[in-house]
């Protein structure tokens, strides 16, 4: 207890200098959970991709598509589990800054290729029953106040519905999914039939944007890749298959090295508050070098001197780096700054676990080199001092 006593006396003889020392720490490490939660944004896609599912889109391009009939060939292939299908619909809900990603799916394939999405039974045999019917993600319900039987209108982008010259489609909400904080729960999921039967003209009748595909064996993946792609090799809609992580990867690298970019700056930040903390410590020291002297003097040891300031560094840098994670795990939880465009937004554990070490040896670094200073001082030395 003396020892504690000690530490909170010296913290407290500066307390603005601590104060603002603290304060810096603080928003370094909230700075460096917001980046950590950025990094896990863009790369959210690339390491929840499931490494037993594929991804087959037109040979020319993603926004080409493929069509309905290569269905049942996919399933028929060695090795595939089974398979199903999605379409970007393009549509705005009120206004077009609104982040609403509308898909058009196979119900009941879709929802068994991705079980993280959580839908009550009753609410998927609504969907079933109902072709006007959409589930949404609960984040995206939150965002608007959607509730279940509510009819959402979409203004089409490029599908239109049939009959008159309306943009407007009327869908109404049948479900809302649920799932972990890893899962996008922002997605608004219409039915892939309704699509193709209700929308004007007849480009789109009997085409899909991409298929998703759930092999048997994962150390299978690249072979299969290759068996389709061979079955519809010189066909007008040829095919491009790769795993979902590949995919996700090749959109990731799109925008660039996020997760270097972010790691980069982080890393900055801590050198700079690094270098901030160990010149506090430094001269916190030096005025106290008369002091360390006498205690020296009454039988402190060196190890002792030591012990003491190194814990009064790591006890500044601990209480203001846990309440800057602290901060930042708040932040991500209720006050997420992207507006739908980054559906995984959230501290992830492994990173407030790898702050919270950053933050003691922050205080351990900081501290070493006055602390060793304070060590090798002699008792003449020190009471000459003044």
């Amino acid at each position: 207890m003396k020892y504690l006593f000690l530490i909170g006396r010296n913290l407290l003889r500066r307390k603005t200098r601590t104060t603002l020392t603290f304060l810096s720490i603080v928003v370094t490490f909230l700075l460096f959970g917001v980046l950590m939660m950025l990094r896990v944004a863009f790369s959210g896609g690339v390491d929840m991709a499931g490494a037993d599912r594929l991804m087959m889109t037109n040979k020319v391009s993603l926004i080409q598509p493929l069509l309905l009939s290569y269905y049942e060939r996919i399933n028929a292939t060695p090795g595939v589990d089974y398979s199903t299908y999605s379409s970007w619909f393009g549509g705005i809900y009120q206004d077009p800054k609104n982040g609403v990603f509308e898909f058009a799916v196979e119900p009941e394939t879709y929802l068994r290729m991705y079980p993280e999405f959580k839908l009550p039974p009753e609410q998927l045999k609504a969907w079933l029953a109902d072709k006007q019917g959409v589930i949404v993600g609960e984040d995206l319900a939150k965002k608007f106040n959607w509730k279940i039987g509510d009819t959402i209108p979409i203004q089409g982008t490029f599908n239109r519905p049939r009959g008159g010259d309306g943009t407007t489609w009327q869908f109404k909400l049948s479900g809302i999914y649920t799932g972990d904080q890893k899962t996008d729960k922002t997605q608004f999921l219409l039915r892939h039939d309704y699509l193709t039967e209700s929308r004007r003209g007849s480009n789109g009748e009997g085409l899909t944007g991409w298929y998703l595909i759930k092999v048997k064996d994962p150390a299978q993946s690249v072979a299969i890749s290759h068996a389709l792609d061979k079955q519809f090799e010189n066909s007008e809609y040829e095919t491009k298959t790769a795993t979902e992580a590949a995919v996700a990867q090749g959109f990731a690298n799109q925008v660039g090295n996020i997760g270097a970019i972010v790691t980069r700056i982080a890393a900055v930040v801590l050198f700079i508050i690094l270098l901030i903390a160990a010149s506090q410590m430094s001269l916190a020291v030096r005025e106290r070098t008369n002091e360390i002297g006498a205690m020296k003097a009454i039988g402190y040891t060196d190890g002792h001197i030591m012990t003491l300031i190194l814990a009064e560094s790591v006890t500044l840098s601990a209480l203001a780096g846990f309440m800057g994670l602290g901060l930042a795990w708040v932040f991500g939880k209720f006050f997420a700054p992207s507006g739908g465009f980054l559906p995984v937004f959230y501290f992830a554990p492994r990173d407030i676990a790898l702050g919270a070490g950053l933050a003691i040896a922050l205080g351990l670094i900081a501290g070493a080199m006055p602390a060793s200073a304070a060590m090798r001082l002699k008792i003449t030395d020190a009471l000459r001092k003044v």
